[in-house]
């Protein structure tokens, strides 16, 4: 269990981080989604910090718990978006959203809770 959470905490935080720095272009992001362009950081900042949330959790349980629960709340709002401007490709937000899930019931199921 050990080895299939770690696994999957750490390409959730691979994705994550790398979809962080795409943040880094805010004008291509907020125009592609729908959403103002001062909302684009700070959903990067959010993706850098569920990164650093998911690479803590080993050590730091409820930490690595509640960025994962936090990445799941955060994917379901962008698949949301994606589909209010008509997108349909959320095939992405889909992986991602999965990646969250996994390793939050991994996560669960290893340290339990707290």
């Amino acid at each position: 269990m050990f080895v299939a959470y770690v696994t999957v905490t750490l390409i959730g935080a691979v994705f994550n981080g790398a979809a962080a720095v795409t943040y880094l272009y805010p004008i291509s992001q907020a125009d592609m989604k729908g959403v103002p362009r001062k909302w684009v950081p700070v959903l990067g900042v959010l993706l850098a910090a569920g990164t650093v949330g998911l690479l803590v959790g080993p050590a730091v349980p409820l930490l690595g718990n509640l960025a994962a629960c936090g990445l799941v709340l955060y994917f379901i709002g962008a698949i949301i978006a994606h589909l209010r401007v008509g997108s349909r490709t959320v095939v992405g937000g889909i992986v991602f959203l999965i990646t969250a899930v996994a390793a939050l019931v991994l996560g669960l199921g290893h340290h339990g809770l707290w």
